[in-house]
């Protein structure tokens, strides 16, 4: 079996790291911001899982440890709830403004 190694999946981390944090301040489009903010999280988990598996090993017996897979399904779990809020919000607020434009969020300051 050939084996990658971790450098792999590091640098396809930083990566899509780098392209959510551009995402998110590049864009004025709630939308486009809530996609950076995915890929910061995808990023995150490729890194749990990619460092589960190259730094924490197996038990005594052989079997593979699971903990960074169980934390990288507890963020889905939280991006998703995170998505779900966010497009509540913005559904809210194309109801008041017409326009999911985030520079239009000024008007909401008291």
């Amino acid at each position: 079996m050939n084996d990658l190694g971790l450098t792999p999946f590091l640098v396809l981390s930083a990566f899509l790291f780098a392209c959510g944090i551009l995402c998110f301040a590049t864009k004025r489009n709630a939308i486009g911001i809530l996609m950076g903010v995915e890929l910061v999280l995808n990023a995150a988990n490729i890194n749990l899982a990619a460092l589960n598996r190259y730094w924490h090993g197996t038990t005594p017996d052989g079997r593979p440890l699971l903990d960074g897979q169980v934390f990288a399904l507890f963020i889905i779990v939280i991006a998703a709830a995170e998505a779900a809020v966010a497009l509540a919000i913005f559904l809210n607020f194309y109801n008041n403004f017409s326009s999911i434009d985030v520079e239009k969020a000024a008007n909401l300051k008291g």
